[in-house]
């Protein structure tokens, strides 16, 4: 079976929304590239939304439509 490469923005997007729903600083941003930094941080702002109006893990996710 062939794995789908995921497109780099989608990723940092992810990753970046996880790290805000489990409460992570902004500063713990792993890239340093503007243009891709910007994807992770806005993944970041909508992950600390989710977690400050009380969404956590799965449902956080599956409420999330730019997620999928």
């Amino acid at each position: 079976m062939k794995r789908q490469k995921r497109d780099r923005s989608s990723v940092l997007f992810n990753r970046g929304f996880q790290a805000g729903l489990v409460g992570k600083s902004r500063d713990e941003c792993p890239v340093n590239v503007q243009d891709l930094r910007s994807h992770w941080m806005s993944g970041w702002r909508e992950g600390r939304e989710a977690h400050w109006n009380g969404q956590s893990g799965v449902s956080a996710i599956n409420s999330n439509p730019s997620l999928h």
